[in-house]
């Protein structure tokens, strides 16, 4: 799944905010790591009907007990081989005014151990008949003595009248009615507008744990099976599955007709891989390879276009990763739909991956470059996952980084071999390294393995679906490809997926495969992979290397951005790590280093007069770097008199690395902050984003005081030759510029230029604005420019504006333009309207379910309004927790993204109190969030104290009279 929510990963929708007497900037949080499955109470969709079901019963509410079906874990007696699923989504509501669909389900399993029990996942489903059981061999079934569903643990329950036997095959048959809800989970419904007429469709999201709400099966990963999917639909609608379509024919059911469409059967796969549709889409269709590549959206969009992007990419991508694996695509073809109402940015279903409208479908007349970059990656996320996760898949989900963590990775690699000219795969180390360093530096961060016994419940597994999993998972993939080199890695990656091809690992099978190519071409390693690998996947955390070049000391010791905060999980490694060093001097790079102990001395890492060192070479490390004051003092010369000598990606580095040990105390803050000085001469992408990326924690904590004055004019002083540049590079701001980074800078430039308040820039964006009110049907703001320009007009305006864009927001055809629109009108500082706005998040009908966390979210980026979100969650909080599921993966990020600024006791004693408040309703997925939260609120009180005078003189001193 992709890395779900981000607005986008590079640039980010930034909202502005103007204020009457001052300009408050708003980072608009980038939302990733997230996906949100929204599940219903119980529903039963035949209450008050005259439908038949059977007799099945709830199980009675009791204390926990060792019965098989009060454990979330299968027992390992029984395993699927086939199923044959038919189902019949109903795209009009019935006379009580509920979407069902009607289905049923005959699974082929076989016996391995003794049971007189079957248990099988079913949840929010009502049987409309009583479960059959036959045995394909000679010997007849056992007859079923009782079945029930265990609605806690999601079971259908059959206990039988006598013992199934080992090695013995047996179908059993289901029938049955569920809600097609617009819950975003499982079989659900989707709307959309085409020519003013409302469209429904059909649809599926099953990872993690949602096969079960359309159909009883075997739901977990390592129950791998064949599926045979036939699906009833109605005649001016087209159906599509995993498989290929085989034959569609015209049937008449209950004087209804319908065309009945037959898949062929799957590959071996898991259940979460699973996905039908039933829509009124249309296509777009090519041929690579003989591989069938189509891409669905609704039809004006595949009408304008929108989809030959993807289209034209999806190929060169399946034959770079077919170069990559040395293994080729496993099936026969490769769908992609665009869909209205999709929580995470995408699904990686084996054959017909599913997307966010924003995730696929690129104008551009109205998509920003960073727009198309997040198509791209994605597109190459989900198509890693054909072959890594899919054809290979984790056994269980404590796993889940092997699956994400990769797929993070090698999306750069593939993005890279289709837009070979962007120069993409140095944008890791902003987008997954610099990011998840700030999440695995709390002492509440966790390992990227857990223990399976760890990970059972629903709740449970999607909290997995973090950013430890993704980017964590992402960067020590990385850091271990590098010191293997790519071809050595690429062979035990091949080896791996050849070796395990329709199966399950565990992740210390890829070590193996690894440590047999390591050994085959006699790489040079200073122990086994496993030794190497298990301290970076089995202790959370990461390490701080200490350099002292006057006497070349190395230490290094576990980075915490809060020195005082008490880390309770204990570590068999003790909190050491073997770490590999690329490190360079002024005369040029050093031969591979390994630091195998807490200390160690060498004379090589000892310099004097004027060199230095540089090491973590190009970030490939997952570890930070500190110096001893002198090579600082000496690096932070270089930087302001020929930066250029420091490779790009270290003076990204540095930026971020002196920002966060000053937040742990290791080094002064005044030295992170004239990491900044030089900005005024740099004109690269990167370390301007890092460096307003460390600025924006500065911002969070000082938008309230009376700091908040000298660090815009400080930040006004250093972006003005950067905006002064853009304005000449492109002609008055007529041209884009031609780099891909430079657009990016270009927003940044501008976005920071109008946020400190460049009266320039204020009148430059609000005028273009006003073009647009003047002259609707034509936009004259450049794509790349949108989100800020409307942004920072709506801040510098009123409800005037703000019913402007509400309005543009409504009738926006287009997914990409709508969601830059949604995210500006959080950037208005008039309460009321944000007040308003927060209402219209819990209302579908104005703000899609899946848009709601982070329009929220947004809102409390907004210094304004950041007490209305945080009293808004609180008052509605059991509220939107039923709407919105115990199991959606959105509520960390809305529970981290609101408390982000919280930095005063009196926040920190409400924060406590809404946890206490709410233990029983809970938290989901956000339960660790909560946690997070606190311990990042203690944090950000005692770095206040200790820095805010010391912020305070030092940019008096840095602002220029």
């Amino acid at each position: 799944m992709a890395k779900g929510f981000y607005i986008s990963k590079t640039v980010g929708v930034v909202g502005i905010v103007v204020g009457a007497a001052a300009v408050a900037t708003i980072i608009a949080l980038s939302v990733v790591y997230s996906q949100e499955k929204a599940k219903n109470n119980e529903v039963k969709p035949t209450e008050g009907t005259t439908m038949t079901t059977t007799t099945t019963t709830a199980a009675p509410t009791t204390a926990p007990s060792n019965e098989p079906w009060d454990s979330y874990r299968l027992p390992d007696t029984l395993l699927p081989d086939t199923y044959d699923v038919t189902l019949w989504p109903r795209l009009k509501p019935d006379n009580r005014g509920i979407y069902i669909f009607t289905g049923n389900s005959s699974v082929v399993f076989r016996c391995v151990k003794e049971t007189d029990l079957i248990l099988i996942h079913s949840n929010k489903l009502n049987l409309t008949a009583a479960p059959t059981l036959t045995a394909l061999g000679s010997t007849p079934a056992p007859t079923i003595k009782t079945h029930w569903m265990q609605v806690t643990t999601q079971y259908l329950v059959i206990q039988l009248n006598d013992n199934l036997k080992v090695g013995g095959s047996y179908k059993l048959f289901t029938e049955f009615l569920g809600e097609l809800a617009d819950d975003l989970g499982g079989f659900y419904r989707s709307v959309y507008t085409e020519n003013g007429q409302e469209k429904m469709l059909a649809t599926t999201q099953m990872q993690p744990t949602d096969a079960r709400k359309a159909f009883p099966c075997f739901d977990e990963p390592a129950m791998k099976a064949y599926f045979n999917i036939t699906l009833l639909h109605d005649p001016e609608t087209t159906a599509l599955s995993n498989g290929r379509d085989i034959e569609t024919v015209d049937v008449t059911v209950d004087g209804t007709t319908l065309k009945k469409t037959t898949f062929e059967q799957t590959r071996k796969m898991s259940t979460y891989l699973l996905a039908f549709i039933v829509s009124e889409f249309e296509s777009i269709n090519a041929t690579a390879d003989d591989v069938m590549i189509r891409v669905f959206a609704r039809k004006d969009a595949i009408a304008a276009g929108q989809g030959e992007y993807a289209l034209n990419i999806t190929g060169p991508m399946l034959k770079f990763f077919e170069e990559y694996y040395n293994s080729s695509y496993p099936l026969p073809k490769s769908d992609q739909i665009a869909l209205p109402d999709f929580n995470a940015g995408a699904m990686e279903n084996w054959g017909l991956i599913t997307y966010r409208e924003t995730a696929l479908l690129y104008d551009p007349a109205v998509s920003s470059n960073g727009n198309k970059e997040r198509i791209a990656t994605i597109i190459s996320h989900e198509l890693a996952h054909m072959w890594f996760g899919n054809l290979v898949t984790i056994r269980w989900w404590n796993d889940l980084w092997l699956n994400e963590g990769f797929a993070s990775y090698v999306e750069y690699l593939g993005a890279d071999s289709a837009e070979p000219t962007w120069n993409i795969k140095d944008l890791i180390v902003l987008a997954d390294v610099h990011r998840v360093f700030a999440i695995d530096a709390l002492a509440s961060s966790h390992p990227l393995s857990s223990k399976e016994e760890d990970v059972v419940r629903p709740e449970q597994i999607s909290e997995v679906f973090d950013a430890i999993s993704y980017s964590k998972g992402a960067s020590v993939l990385r850091m271990l490809s590098d010191f293997l080199t790519e071809p050595v890695f690429v062979r035990g990656l091949s080896s791996y997926l050849n070796h395990f091809q329709f199966n399950n690992t565990v992740y210390t099978d890829l070590w193996d495969h690894l440590q047999i190519a390591v050994d085959q071409t006699s790489t040079d390693l200073p122990m086994s992979i496993s030794a190497i690998m298990d301290r970076w996947v089995l202790q959370m955390g990461f390490p701080v290397v200490t350099i002292n070049t006057a006497t070349g000391h190395l230490s290094q010791e576990h980075f915490l951005l809060d020195p005082e905060s008490n880390v309770t999980t204990p570590s068999q490694f003790n909190y050491e790590w073997i770490v590999p060093i690329r490190w360079m001097k002024n005369t040029g790079e050093q031969p591979l280093y390994w630091l195998q102990a807490k200390q160690v001395d060498d004379p090589a890492f000892r310099v004097t007069g004027n060199d230095w060192i540089v090491a973590n070479l190009n970030v490939l490390g997952y570890y930070r770097v500190n110096y001893d004051m002198d090579n600082w003092e000496r690096l932070l010369s270089v930087l302001q008199t020929s930066h250029e000598s420091i490779p790009l990606l270290n003076r990204v580095q540095l930026i971020d690395d002196a920002f966060n040990l000053a937040r742990a105390q290791i080094i002064p803050t005044t030295l992170a902050l004239r990491t900044t000085q030089y900005l005024s001469t740099e004109r690269e992408y990167m370390p301007w984003k890092s460096a307003l990326d460390n600025l924006d924690y500065y911002y969070l904590m000082f938008d309230r005081s009376e700091v908040y004055g000298y660090l815009q004019a400080y930040i006004r002083q250093q972006v003005e030759p950067l905006f002064d540049y853009f304005k000449k590079l492109t002609g008055n701001w007529t041209d884009v510029p031609e780099g891909h980074y430079d657009q990016y800078n270009q927003v940044n430039a501008i976005r920071m230029a109008c946020s400190s308040g460049l009266e320039e820039c204020t009148t430059l964006v609000s005028g273009w604005f006003q073009q647009w009110i003047d002259n609707p049907s034509v936009n004259p703001i450049q794509p790349n420019l949108r989100a800020t320009v409307y942004c920072t007009a709506i801040a510098a305006g009123g409800a005037k504006e703000w019913d402007f864009a509400w309005g543009m927001f409504q009738n926006a055809t287009i997914a990409i333009e709508a969601d830059k629109l949604r995210a500006a009108l959080t950037c208005t500082t008039i309460p009321w309207l944000l007040n308003r706005y927060l209402e219209f998040t819990l209302d579908p009908n104005l703000i899609r379910r899946q848009d709601a966390t982070n329009t929220i979210i947004s809102v409390a980026s907004n210094v304004v309004g950041q007490p209305l979100a945080w009293d808004f969650i609180r008052a509605n909080w059991a509220y939107i927790f039923t709407q919105y599921g115990g199991g959606s993966f959105s509520f960390s990020n809305l529970i981290n993204g609101i408390t982000k600024r919280f930095s005063t006791e009196f926040e920190l004693k409400q924060l406590e109190q809404f946890r206490d408040d709410n233990s029983e309703v809970g938290f989901g997925s956000g339960t660790l969030a909560i946690q997070q939260s606190i311990e990042r609120t203690n944090a950000n009180i005692k770095w206040l104290a200790q820095n805010k005078a010391a912020v305070m003189e030092w940019l008096k001193g840095a602002i220029t009279p």
